[in-house]
């Protein structure tokens, strides 16, 4: 009979620091020592085939990090300069020397992004528009790493219309799913969705970014 008892409990005891281990806090100690009062966001690099995702995703970057508190460098502005000066492609921008950086721009951190999807898929009575991507926010004087995050959000079209009735269902979900594949060819979905994506990743309460020295109250 003990045994029968002792078994179970042991496995509940590892279960039980399995899960402490996993809620181990993110390490913010190289962000509390140098806190960043300016982010330069640099074009992400973009490994999906969607030739929009570095744009469609670096607009929506910059309202979460300056509602968390930063100054944060107009991001077209900064494109268009260091394309002006021989730097026409995101991983041109991100090879920059951090130095270089300090010298001509005068920002605190540099904000490194790498897409990892971007885009729409279409089934037969669904559309799936998927954001994902990964981080780190890197100090211009010392090169340590303040912070890093990586996040994926999906949303699906389908939204079960059809009254209850499976085949209304299914024909009214494959129209929607149509519809919504002809729109797309001029409408890049994934640009609204990576707001909701980046809101996951900068304002998370466990792994985000900390408050900014211009946070605003609430």
């Amino acid at each position: 009979m003990r045994k029968l008892v002792t078994v179970p409990a042991t496995l509940a005891m590892f279960g039980f620091l399995v899960g402490c281990a996993s809620q181990v806090p993110y390490d913010y100690s190289n962000f509390r020592a140098h806190p960043p009062r300016s982010i330069l966001v640099l074009p992400p690099t973009n490994n999906t085939p969607d030739v929009n995702g570095t744009y469609g995703y670096l607009t929506t970057m910059t309202r979460p990090l300056a509602e968390k508190g930063y100054y944060v460098f107009p991001v077209m502005l900064v494109d268009q300069y260091m394309k002006e000066n021989g730097l026409p492609s995101a991983n041109e921008m991100q090879n920059v020397p951090l130095p270089k950086i300090q010298e001509i721009i005068g920002a605190d951190s540099v904000l490194y992004m790498t897409l990892t999807q971007y885009g729409t898929k279409y089934e037969l009575i669904n559309s799936a528009t998927e954001v994902g991507a990964t981080g780190k926010l890197v100090d211009v004087r010392t090169g340590l790493q303040l912070w890093d995050g990586k996040v994926y959000f999906v949303q699906n079209s389908n939204s079960g219309a059809g009254g209850g009735n499976p085949l209304a269902s299914l024909i009214a979900a494959a129209v929607v799913a149509l519809v919504d594949q002809i729109i797309s060819t001029s409408v890049d979905h994934a640009h609204e969705v990576s707001k909701i994506a980046n809101v996951q990743l900068f304002m998370d309460k466990d792994r985000g970014l900390l408050d900014g020295p211009y946070i605003v109250p609430k």
